[in-house]
């Protein structure tokens, strides 16, 4: 398990906060930097043996005749990467794109467009999750984040799960492809939903420009002062500085920050954001702490989140699964039995049920 200021690998992630009055605000390992970004252990991985056109006939075969067989659909789809899913998309548009103009399966009124002829099938929160599945993930984060905007009100928690933990490159995807598909830039959609030091922050990170390189020990007990001086060391905060280091440098280095501002302090810097912020602006830059200090642990209380209380927030329950099911979701369930004192797959069995309960364990490796 890699400490302080070792080079480490980070990739998409995506965590849902659902309430920032939660008392219970504390991850395991939140005070030890480094924790969670050991090897990264995925519970999807890629087929060894693909071949996407077999795949596009089995799933043919389990939308054909009378009924669904959604056993088949779950045990295909959930045992291959997004780029395999791809593919089967291609072989099957391929090999079925005129079926219909043939007269094949007018009854049940399949086409060649495997998104299409799978929502005629499924329902549900189960359709939810497989067509999660189906959408490549910058765009299903873009379709996510528009979303968040759209209608009365803005859902700040969306912008922050998507926007405030993720590196330079994945974010430059998502901005990306979201000016592609809503013919808008991001941060003008942004700018329309949301004000003040929230605003900036989400701005900054769209910037996607996080030295992403520069790891230099040599710096972080100067940072630290900075962040101390900014904060619990005068009277009142300056939002602005907390902003400019928590979006600027690597999170290899801002975990030698937080460890030297622990020092100085007598307390964590996760403490002084309790302290010196509130609203959603201390919402998103926890966001941006906690992901740096113990990826799988933050994750896992997300999880947590979506199951705890009444209901269940299915919506954020399948983003977290289907994002970080190729990643490090292995690591997330560890984290989550030493957090809970029980399995992942425990809590998903009693919030969830049908084929939505079985394609979301087939993810996780129950």
């Amino acid at each position: 398990m890699p400490g302080c200021c070792h080079r480490v690998s980070y990739r998409n992630t995506g965590v849902h906060i659902r309430n920032p009055k939660e008392p219970n605000m504390s991850y395991p390992g939140s005070n030890q930097p480094g924790v969670g970004f050991g090897q990264e252990i995925p519970t999807v991985k890629s087929s060894p043996h693909f071949d996407p056109s077999s795949d596009a006939s089995l799933l043919r075969k389990a939308m054909k005749g009378f009924g669904t067989d959604e056993a088949a659909i779950i045990n295909v789809l959930s045992h291959r990467t997004s780029a395999e899913r791809q593919q089967i998309m291609l072989k099957y548009q391929q090999a079925y794109g005129r079926e219909e103009e043939k007269g094949d399966d007018t009854k049940k009124n399949l086409t060649g467009d495997l998104i299409k002829d799978l929502k005629g099938e499924l329902s549900g929160k189960f359709e939810d999750g497989i067509i999660a599945l189906m959408t490549p993930l910058p765009l299903y984060l873009a379709h996510e984040l528009q979303a968040a905007m759209s209608g009365i009100g803005t859902n700040e928690r969306t912008l922050v799960e998507i926007l405030c933990t993720r590196d330079n490159a994945s974010l430059l995807e998502i901005k990306n492809t979201y000016q592609h598909h809503y013919r808008k830039r991001l941060e003008e959609a942004l700018c329309g939903d949301v004000s003040g030091d929230f605003r900036r922050l989400l701005i900054s990170m769209c910037a996607c420009s996080r030295d992403e390189r520069n790891h230099d020990p040599a710096l972080a007990n100067t940072l630290a002062q900075q962040l101390y001086k900014a904060g619990e060391g005068k009277m009142g905060t300056d939002e602005g500085e907390f902003n400019r280091i928590l979006s600027s440098y690597s999170y290899p280095l801002l975990r030698c920050v937080f460890e030297e501002y622990a020092k100085i302090k007598g307390k964590s810097f996760g403490d002084a954001l309790d302290s010196e912020l509130s609203g959603d602006l201390k919402i998103g830059m926890k966001a941006v702490y906690y992901t740096i200090q113990n990826r799988a642990g933050y994750f896992a209380k997300a999880l947590h989140d979506t199951m705890a209380g009444m209901g269940t927030n299915d919506r954020a329950l399948i983003r977290l699964v289907v994002s970080r099911a190729e990643i490090d979701m292995g690591n997330i369930k560890q984290e989550y039995q030493k957090l809970y004192n029980k399995p992942l797959e425990k809590d998903i069995q009693g919030d969830t049920s049908g084929d939505y309960k079985k394609l979301l364990l087939a993810l996780i490796g129950a």
